[in-house]
């Protein structure tokens, strides 16, 4: 058994390989009994049986698409109900580079429904006995892309979504034990390229980040109680510069006429 011993259980969605495999090998390295949730359960199964092995830990898997309502909740149901609970990973995701105009319709929803709804319906299984535990930490996996929109408006759109509702979640919860962390990668090797029809080998090797490198990144970050974690950030004075000048601009967005230059 881990030195740490048993931190609870960490859900972690997407789990099946890339980042989210990443981030089940740490946790249950650091100490979490593990609920892996991912389509795919050849994998999951594989990836459960090696963590077992190696670190001695509980570890239960779900086989679901997060783009399925009756799968999604599924997953909620079992999560809600699990009292040892003390972590979601909300890292499953779908991406694609296309312009609204050529997009597909159907492949469209399923990203929105991964992306967005089922993160924020995980997140809403789970928050109520967090709060009333006063113990628990929601993990989101944003993209750097919800600040760039040159990926394409659908993809970058439903991660601006997942950094609006993270910031609002730490407002929601602040006062109490329970954290949230909204984690930015930029450009990070995994299937997800491949999945999403894109080559990631035509980017700059300078500018890819292995996952192994972005999830310890973002574990320190979370350890140390960072709201938002960038891991290719070395200036978080940037950060702050970014977010300060967000809330200067809202707040001249407020009048009780227009502008004096719509001439109204």
């Amino acid at each position: 058994m881990s030195e740490q011993g048993n931190k609870g259980t960490a859900v972690v969605t997407g789990a099946s390989s890339g980042i989210g495999a990443v981030y089940a090998d740490r946790l249950a390295g650091q100490g979490y009994d593990l609920v892996l949730v991912a389509r795919r359960a050849d994998r999951l199964e594989e990836l459960a049986g090696k963590l077992r092995q190696t670190y001695s830990r509980k570890v239960s898997v779900i086989s679901a698409d997060l783009s399925n309502d009756d799968d999604v909740r599924r997953v909620e149901q079992a999560i809600a109900s699990d009292d040892s609970v003390t972590l979601l990973v909300n890292n499953a995701g779908l991406g694609g580079q296309s312009v609204v105009a050529t997009a597909d319709a159907d492949a469209a929803e399923r990203m929105i429904k991964v992306n967005v709804i089922a993160l924020t319906r995980l997140t809403r299984a789970v928050l109520p006995g967090f709060l009333a535990r006063n113990r628990g930490a929601v993990v989101n996996i944003a993209s750097v892309l919800a600040y760039e929109t040159s990926f394409g408006g659908i993809y970058s759109g439903t991660k601006a979504y997942v950094v609006n509702f993270t910031e609002a979640l730490q407002r929601e919860v602040a006062g109490t034990a329970v954290k949230a962390q909204a984690v930015l990668p930029g450009a990070t090797r995994t299937d997800f390229w491949e999945l999403a029809g894109s080559d990631i080998d035509q980017l700059p090797k300078e500018i890819v980040m292995s996952a192994d490198d972005m999830v310890d990144a973002a574990l320190v970050g979370l350890a140390r109680g960072e709201a938002v974690t960038v891991p290719a950030l070395a200036e978080p004075a940037k950060l702050e510069i970014f977010l300060g000048a967000r809330q200067a601009f809202y707040g001249s967005l407020h009048a009780d006429k227009p502008a004096a230059r719509y001439g109204v």
